[in-house]
């Protein structure tokens, strides 16, 4: 039997758990990645009643945080030798093993985790990013998904299952992850910006253009949101905004090749040949530098079709006839941001050990 099938058994098997349980909540949770506030358990709160386990348990932490993954590993596995029950630990382990890209080992302790402790967010969400790395995909939508329901406001859930959601083709469903990712972490340029390209993508011009400018407030450096933007205003016939759009690309990185060949093309569709002519040989010789010869190649096509055409017209501001005219900027269609896939410690607070003073253990690449 397969280890798809039986993680596939046992989510359906904890599902049913959930629904005949009076209890209060139901069993569906996951784990967030950034920025997940500290936990709110107080002080008094002990990781565990047996001290050894406490201890290791805290050295687990403690190398953990300083990235001795193997001495934090051997730790933790200490710990739980002499406490089962120490679901933390188990997260731990799997944010290890995650790390080391030992992805059936991470899926196992996760899910270990959750057995432990069902209304662990933490450990859904982590599940969910080690399935999804497996390409389990339909597997950690469901993961992913159970976060959610212990913890709507989880903002890197919403992301990553935004992300899921547009490469299994779910656009619709996409946009709405998206939508309550910046809702909850309005400060996530790649947010904003998967959002745009999926917007893009269902044909939602102007809402896609709006969340670009929301990325370039952000991210300034963005090069692919300034020319998708630009390239968008020039298809709803907005030339003269996707020229200063080009424009401050242009000025935020002045070898950004792609800027410079979308405003030639937008200056010789407007019938500004001259321009058109000086700002396609700038393109041509930044792709050249790059590497890129296709594109240069593209760009020399052009310039060799203005200096045809200006043989023809030699009148300055002339607009050439549409059998010569080259088409329309393309909206580059890009991947998409990579998705935030740093895994997040549960935070709790450790078992102070009397007389040694310990810390807090903080959340990794998160926060706080």
């Amino acid at each position: 039997m397969s280890e798809k099938y039986l993680l596939h058994q046992w989510f359906h098997g904890l599902s049913r758990a959930a629904l005949f349980c009076s209890s209060v909540f139901l069993v569906l949770a996951a784990p967030t990645i950034i920025d997940f506030p500290r936990s709110k358990l107080l002080a008094q709160t002990a990781v565990s009643q047996d001290l050894e386990a406490a201890s290791f348990y805290q050295q687990g932490v403690t190398r953990y945080n300083r990235q001795d993954l193997q001495g934090a590993e051997s730790a933790f596995r200490a710990a739980l030798q002499r406490d089962s029950s120490l679901g933390m630990a188990r997260n731990y382990l799997g944010n290890i093993f995650l790390q080391q890209n030992r992805l059936d080992e991470a899926v196992q302790e996760y899910a270990e985790a959750i057995g432990i402790n069902p209304n662990s967010a933490e450990a859904y969400y982590n599940l969910g990013l080690a399935l999804h790395r497996q390409g389990q995909k339909e597997t950690a939508i469901t993961a992913y998904r159970r976060s959610l329901v212990i913890n709507p406001t989880m903002a890197a859930v919403h992301y990553n299952l935004g992300l899921i959601l547009y490469e299994q083709g779910q656009i619709p469903e996409a946009i709405a992850a998206y939508q309550q990712a910046v809702t909850f972490d309005s400060s996530n340029a790649n947010a904003y910006f998967n959002l745009a390209i999926a917007l893009q993508d269902q044909g939602q011009t102007t809402e896609a253009i709006a969340n670009y400018r929301q990325v370039l407030e952000r991210d300034p450096q963005n090069a692919t949101a300034y020319n998708n933007m630009a390239g968008l205003m020039a298809i709803q016939g907005q030339a003269a905004e996707a020229i200063s759009v080009y424009q401050q690309a242009i000025r935020q990185n002045p070898k950004n090749a792609a800027a410079y060949y979308n405003l030639g093309v937008t200056l010789y569709n407007q019938g500004d040949i001259k321009k058109a002519n000086g700002v396609l040989n700038r393109a041509r010789n930044e792709y050249r530098e790059q590497g890129n010869t296709e594109q240069a190649q593209k760009a020399e096509q052009l310039i060799e079709q203005i200096a045809q055409q200006t043989q023809k017209q030699p009148q300055s501001g002339q607009t050439p006839s549409s059998a010569e005219t080259p088409k329309p900027p393309e909206v580059p269609t890009e991947t998409q941001v990579n998705p935030t896939d740093v895994p997040i410690s549960i935070e709790q607070q450790p078992y102070v050990i009397p007389d040694v003073p310990t810390k807090t253990p903080g959340t990794f690449g998160g926060n706080s």
